[in-house]
């Protein structure tokens, strides 16, 4: 089996823009999120605003894992997800085994690398289509736990991207991605065509992504949103989640 080419990340980091630049590779086959979509149709109690998720009970992290293991046999893949959609399978990612009681080890079923991004961004991004988000829906501390855990299994850090850099360069900073992960950079696939914003997730709605489906490359997209201390709420996520973007930005690749 070919390990799984996974880039953990947290909402609103521009890991989808990512993901879809891994798409126009043509190289692998891309999953989006696939531990998220069972968190939100049967693993938990809130979902996004407009999202429309729908309860799916034949949906299970078992059958999720399956189904990648099965697609990794296949040929690579490359899959985009957010750490704290797989806290629920904490105790046997620690321990090694998989969910289905398979031999192959969860965590070393995979060739790791992260996506972070200052969250005075990705907060106040939240907060522009989900004013009541929680703290668990933004994956600091869960996407730092993985990265700790892994850095002690592997006596090294695994890679981190910074979307600020990405975004800044997007041909120098993707370029040392795929050095670090081990592919060919294909810098022809930083540009793309317009796409249809559903196209891009398994929301029945897509308005998370229209800025992402009108785009053609890995760029800023016009911001509008609220300062970080607009309100308390804001304040507390921010405090809360920036050790963890600090203690993992000091180690991101700088190309």
């Amino acid at each position: 089996m070919i390990p799984i080419l996974v880039l953990w990340a947290v909402p609103r980091s521009t890991s989808t823009a990512f993901e879809r630049m891994m798409k126009q590779r043509g190289d692998h086959e891309c999953v989006h999120e696939p531990f998220g979509e069972v968190w939100y149709s049967v693993g938990n109690a809130t979902h996004p605003p407009d999202s429309h998720v729908q309860h799916r009970p034949e949906l299970s992290y078992e059958s999720v894992w399956g189904d990648l293991v099965a697609k990794a046999r296949q040929g690579p893949v490359f899959m985009k997800d957010f750490p704290h959609y797989v806290t629920g399978m904490h105790d046997w990612a620690v321990a090694g085994a998989g969910p289905d009681g398979g031999d192959l080890p969860f965590l070393d079923a995979f060739n790791h690398s992260f996506l972070i991004r200052d969250p005075a961004k990705t907060l106040t991004s939240m907060y522009g289509q989900w004013t009541d988000f929680t703290l668990s829906e933004t994956g600091f501390a869960e996407q730092r736990e993985l990265f700790d855990l892994l850095t002690q299994r592997r006596a090294t850090p695994p890679p981190v991207i910074d979307a600020e850099d990405l975004l800044d360069d997007p041909h120098r900073v993707t370029a040392a991605w795929c050095e670090a992960v081990g592919i060919d950079f294909k810098p022809q696939a930083l540009e793309w065509g317009t796409s249809e914003a559903s196209e891009h997730t398994w929301y029945e709605s897509g308005t998370w992504h229209n800025n992402l489906a009108q785009s053609t490359t890995l760029t800023r997209q016009k911001r509008d949103y609220v300062p970080i201390d607009h309100n308390q709420l804001l304040l507390d996520a921010y405090e809360a989640c920036l050790p963890h973007y600090q203690a993992m930005h000091s180690h991101r690749l700088t190309g």
